[in-house]
């Protein structure tokens, strides 16, 4: 009898700390390449490391092969850029930026610029927009 109880709390145990380095190992940071346990913070809504509590930029779900983006859990396997200095970027990062209350997007010809007091700008090409924030009045510049 003493034999099945200790042979049972063994496999107990075995299970035990299978599950939690299961879950340690599950998901990796991107940046660093190691193991990381990722919860959500409260506040910001971000995926964060659970030990460091540091916002995470990228990681990996092993169990499910996807890399997600940890600001909105969006997967975005096919969306990486690995830069020269072997960092990963998510690439609409790139693409959108916002600073100083001013917002600006950038995919090839098309750009937008949204300025802090509304006006906005656009160009696509050799076409450009541009709109009074306060008015709505709008000027086009077309070249053909």
């Amino acid at each position: 009898m003493k034999k099945g109880i200790l042979i049972t709390g063994l496999v107990v145990s075995m299970v035990f700390f299978s599950s939690c380095a299961e879950k340690k190992d599950r998901y990796i940071d991107l940046a660093t390449g190691k193991p990381v346990m990722v919860i959500k913070d409260e506040k910001t809504g971000y995926m964060i490391n659970a030990d460091t509590k540091e916002p995470l930029y990228m990681y990996v779900d092993t169990k499910k092969n996807d890399t997600i983006y940890a600001k909105d859990g969006k997967v975005v396997n096919s969306h990486i850029i690995k830069t020269d200095d072997n960092k990963y970027i998510y690439e609409d990062d790139e693409k959108l930026k916002v600073e100083n209350g001013q917002v600006k997007y950038k995919q090839d010809d098309y750009k937008v610029e949204v300025e802090k007091d509304g006006d906005v700008k656009i160009k696509n090409g050799n076409d450009k927009v541009k709109i009074d924030g306060k008015t709505g009045e709008r000027k086009v510049k077309k070249d053909d």
